[in-house]
């Protein structure tokens, strides 16, 4: 019979989005094998009769690709040798969630173009998985960017081999230029051309556009780890356009070494798809700084800025980044598919209208964090007398009890604001990557008006010098669970400022 402890883990485990069409329903090997004659001599059977593939097999991988797509979303699609093969499951995670954050009305929208919606995708791939699946799923339109002559060519045909869905996604070359404006220039509005090249009616047409010009947003910041590759935003998108959001599979290591490191998958992958000087971090950032010099220009206006993070190491950097630039909404989830994790990361500077959270994101009840690097002079009780004392402060009704290591705390909207009010202060440690949301905004109210919170924080003693600091709603059906996230986060940055090294 399994131990309490593992069916905890078991229930806390992140999972596939609800609305993903392998969520109930993951792919049948052995059905595909009978309709698809090129899959066949992929399958094999395990030991236990099951129908399996060798994921170490990048002929396998991408003819799984293949095949799902044509069964499940009726797409055409192809890619050469050695370039990159999502996972379909993985990939429409990413969409689902976009569409979460669209649907959450948390920012007003910002289209003129009513229900359509408009996306960016940062390095399309030969796969242009992300505007196919958006586009077929959600009859979403795309603009999908890239640098690589193959990858551009292999995208346009496997838009061009979709008809029912290829006036729905461009494909755009993003010009390397060898000289970029420097922040003073760019500030001056000192815009240069460059030549954008779009397909149209089957002739190459030559189209001047204002890209805003590429520049670095931190010359001081870590140089020896800053993104020094083709234009990611800026330089790529175009004067006056409009997304309701831009995404990113970033290239996630700085060598193909560090890529080739787990034996147990072969998804392909060409240099320009896989590395980057200073890996997903600097890529990233870079992004980050492009979005905040982009939120200072009326030519170009995006709702959600979002990007893949393949480390969740990576996301405590990456949200220092998001504060510094003054981002009004950060959002982080999980994209889960089979043993694989990955890490979604999103941002807004469209001031919150509305504080709320998705059915989706509300699941989320229970939190926790370690506690590591615990100075000596400071136990189990010393961290429990402080949770007692943060919360005491604000107001907020608490229950110790020393010999179970809780403490009950009943916390009213007034209390809730106290603890919050100064959010805005410089934060230490990173978010918790669990589907949460996060607004950096005191000059209106923090959360709406709701009864009181009730909640359990409990303190367990893991190995010397490290505890689990475990937080839990008590009521289930609490209307806004985003207060509960946001108080936990807090907390966890005011004990690890004051007891770790």
């Amino acid at each position: 019979m399994p131990s309490k402890k593992k069916r905890r883990r078991d229930l806390e485990r992140p999972t596939i989005h609800p609305r993903n069409k392998y969520s109930e329903n993951p792919p049948d090997f052995a059905l595909l094998a009978s309709l698809y004659t090129s899959f066949q001599p992929f399958v094999f059977y395990g030991r236990d009769g099951r129908p399996r593939i060798d994921w170490t097999d990048f002929n396998a991988t991408r003819e799984l690709t293949r095949v799902l797509l044509l069964h499940d979303h009726g797409i055409h699609w192809w890619i050469p040798d050695g370039q990159l093969c999502p996972t379909v499951p993985n990939r429409s995670n990413y969409i689902h969630w976009i569409e979460d954050l669209l649907a959450s009305d948390i920012i007003g929208k910002t289209n003129t173009s009513g229900d359509n919606v408009r996306g960016f995708d940062i390095g399309t791939g030969a796969n242009c998985i992300y505007p196919l699946l958006g586009a077929s799923l959600l009859g979403w339109s795309f603009v999908g960017s890239d640098v690589t002559d193959v990858a551009l060519e292999w995208a346009g045909k496997n838009v061009k081999n979709n008809p029912q869905i290829s006036q729905l996604i461009e494909i755009r070359k993003v010009e390397i230029h060898e000289e970029s404006p420097s922040m003073e220039e760019l500030h001056d509005d000192k815009l240069v051309f460059c030549e954008s090249k779009t397909e149209l009616s089957g002739s190459m047409v030559k189209e001047e556009v204002d890209p805003l010009p590429s520049t670095s947003f931190d010359p001081h910041a870590d140089a020896n780890k800053t993104y020094n590759g083709p234009p990611v935003l800026i330089g790529a998108v175009r004067d006056s356009e409009k997304f309701d959001f831009c995404m990113c599979n970033p290239p996630f290591f700085e060598s193909m070494d560090e890529a080739g490191l787990n034996p147990k998958t072969s998804c392909g992958g060409t240099p320009e798809e896989m590395i980057c000087h200073g890996g997903e971090k600097a890529f990233i950032t870079r992004i980050i700084e492009d979005s905040a010099v982009l939120k200072h220009s009326f030519r170009f206006l995006c709702r959600w800025y979002t990007s893949m993070v393949g480390r969740k190491s990576n996301l405590k950097f990456l949200m220092s980044k998001l504060r510094e630039v003054g981002v009004t909404i950060v959002k982080t989830t999980d994209f889960v598919q089979g043993q694989t994790c990955r890490w979604g990361l999103a941002w807004s500077f469209v001031p919150p209208v509305r504080k709320i959270v998705s059915p989706h994101v509300a699941e989320k009840n229970i939190m926790s964090f370690m506690l590591e690097g615990l100075q000596r002079q400071f136990s189990a009780f010393h961290v429990l007398q402080s949770i007692e004392s943060f919360f005491h402060t604000s107001g907020a009704s608490c229950e110790l009890n020393t010999s179970s290591f809780t403490i009950d705390i009943t916390a009213s909207n007034d209390h809730c604001d106290a603890i919050l009010k100064d959010e805005l202060q410089p934060l230490d440690e990173a978010r918790s990557c669990q589907h949460e949301e996060e607004t950096f905004n005191s000059s209106s109210c923090l959360h709406p008006r709701l009864n009181n919170l009730l909640f359990r924080i409990s303190v367990f003693q893991q190995i010397p010098g490290t505890l689990l600091v475990k937080g839990s709603l008590q009521h289930r059906d609490n209307p806004v669970p985003g207060a509960f996230s946001l108080i936990f986060q807090r907390l966890e940055e005011v004990l690890r400022h004051k007891f770790c090294r």
